[in-house]
């Protein structure tokens, strides 16, 4: 890896970006007819602009077939054409492009998370980071970032159990950056996701600083033969620990 693969993959989620807004605005297309056009269009984008600049490395994209090869591959890039079609078919700005590359050696090694006007990427300075005195002490409550559509039932249980406020907002990716950027202090998913929905917000997470996990506090692992990747924990270090904590204590029923 190199930063020119930090500098590739925040390139083209900014202009995956920039091509799909303008997409939008010029679009009579609306609802589920906009939003598959979007997809369309970005996937077209970012898999030619890597098959031109990457030619010999594979892609797994929610928006292309499944090509086994990349199992056998020392460098794969996961992409997320347009993560948060709904918001983006609403004319609402918490949507966004997600590319990632993982290699053999080194696991999520570059990534970049681009929505309208922000792009944040590996390689960068780190961003500042949610600092969770405030929360550890009791002086404020615990910010969790949630679906605005679609909050799994594991979130209302944490933020009864931890007296936590949420922050409802689009992305998955919109989420994760937020985390980033510190205006909540975690992300905790569990509804279900696939690995493209992840692996450019944690790539760039874990360059600021931030933990990252299953919701067992295991790894997260990709370029698996199977992407389903269903639930994911980003939050500050020292918040890691109480937050799982109180994640492996909801009970079953209460889980997605």
């Amino acid at each position: 890896m190199s930063s020119g693969d930090d500098r590739l993959a925040a390139d083209l989620a900014e202009r995956a970006v920039v091509a799909l807004v303008a997409l939008r605005r010029a679009s009579p297309l609306t609802g589920s007819a906009l939003k598959d056009a979007g997809d369309r269009h970005a996937q077209e984008l970012l898999s030619g602009a890597l098959a031109v600049a990457r030619p010999d490395d594979r892609i797994l994209s929610e928006e292309a077939a499944d090509d086994a090869a990349r199992l056998a591959a020392d460098r794969v890039w996961i992409v997320d054409p347009l993560d948060g079609t709904r918001e983006f078919s609403e004319h609402r700005d918490d949507w966004a492009v997600h590319v990632a590359l993982w290699t053999r050696a080194g696991g999520l090694v570059a990534g970049a998370v681009a929505s309208p006007g922000t792009v944040r990427r590996t390689g960068e300075p780190s961003a500042a980071v949610a600092d969770p005195a405030g929360v550890l002490s009791g002086e404020r409550p615990l910010r969790l970032a949630v679906s605005r559509s679609r909050p799994p039932r594991l979130v209302a249980a944490l933020v009864a159990a931890l007296g936590a406020e949420t922050v409802p907002m689009g992305s998955a990716g919109v989420k994760t950056m937020a985390v980033v950027a510190g205006g909540v202090d975690a992300y905790v998913h569990g509804g279900g996701q696939y690995e493209w929905d992840s692996a450019a917000p944690v790539a760039v997470a874990r360059a600021a600083g931030l933990h990252t996990s299953r919701l067992d506090g295991s790894p997260l692992q990709y370029n698996r033969r199977d992407p389903w990747l269903p639930d994911l924990v980003v939050c500050p270090p020292a918040l890691a620990p109480r937050l799982l904590a109180a994640v492996a204590d909801v009970p079953p029923e209460e889980r997605p």
